[in-house]
């Protein structure tokens, strides 16, 4: 807010704006691949009217003493939705209810601790369930290391983790080295491509299980981790069409990394 000389208040509302996003998200691997890869999709579905687009930016943070990350956000957003780190944990969330319920740590906040301290899935999973959380969010959190993907329900009550394959009342019969989040129709549709493309995806089938209409009008962006690789694809809405029918721009983390002088042997020594 100092450096921007904006008022305190209102970066600070900025920075939980996003709990009132709702999104899809699925991860896919093992059977489900070409090689069983693992593929981390997230769509971000928000009103592209108000133009966040125009300040969206893709970060590749380096904290000092605390893993690097690629962020997928936007310029004065401090906190994460979209982010994959240097541990090949890749995290993206999708909103549900309960708005107002923001007595904890938000959404946002927890993406980006997860980024920088975790790395696997089981250090992910224990950040959410014992820190105080909001509203009603699911998540897909992926780890290319060991090929393994989870999906999370959680409110500030309750937590379930949902495996890859696992049914889910909400969601569907299971689907095997899936794991599948959206809702009504866009669920729906989101199921029926990975299972007929079940076997055969890859990078650019990945990218056209997000296409419209699991995408919404109000697109604001994809993105689609390969964490094993520490590649990311991203596409942002324009004005005048969603983040699904714009370009994606490969981002490789690894790459950019080792230009910044950080050797990626010393951003994984964790692994």
């Amino acid at each position: 807010a100092k450096s921007l000389q904006l008022d305190p208040e209102t970066v600070q509302v900025l920075n939980v704006f996003p709990e009132l996003f709702h999104c899809s998200g699925f991860a896919v691997f093992g059977s489900a691949t070409k090689g069983g890869k693992l593929y981390h999709g997230r769509v971000l579905d928000y009103m592209t009217t108000i133009g966040l687009q125009d300040a969206a930016t893709t970060f590749v943070v380096r904290p000092d003493g605390y893993f690097s990350f690629a962020n997928v956000g936007y310029a004065g957003f401090v906190g994460s939705v979209s982010g994959m780190n240097a541990e090949k944990i890749s995290l993206g969330e999708m909103g549900g209810r309960g708005e107002g319920q923001w007595d904890g740590a938000p959404m946002a906040t927890l993406m980006r601790r997860a980024l920088e301290e975790c790395d696997t899935l089981a250090e992910v999973q224990q950040l959410w369930t014992d820190s105080p959380r909001t509203c009603e969010y699911y998540y897909v959190f992926a780890d290319g290391e060991t090929n393994e993907a989870v999906g999370v329900a959680a409110t500030p009550q309750s937590i379930e983790f949902i495996r890859s394959g696992q049914g889910h009342a909400q969601l569907g019969a299971g689907i095997a080295d899936s794991v599948v989040l959206s809702a009504g129709s866009r669920l729906e549709e989101l199921r029926r491509r990975v299972t007929e493309k079940h076997g055969q995806i890859d990078t650019e089938l990945a990218q056209w299980l997000m296409s419209r209409p699991v995408a919404m009008s109000s697109n604001l962006h994809n993105v689609l981790f390969v964490p094993q690789d520490g590649l990311l694809y991203v596409a942002n809405a324009s004005h005048t069409k969603p983040a699904a029918e714009m370009p994606y721009v490969r981002v490789d983390l690894y790459g950019l990394l080792k230009q910044a002088g950080t050797p990626v042997s010393d951003s994984t020594a964790g692994r």
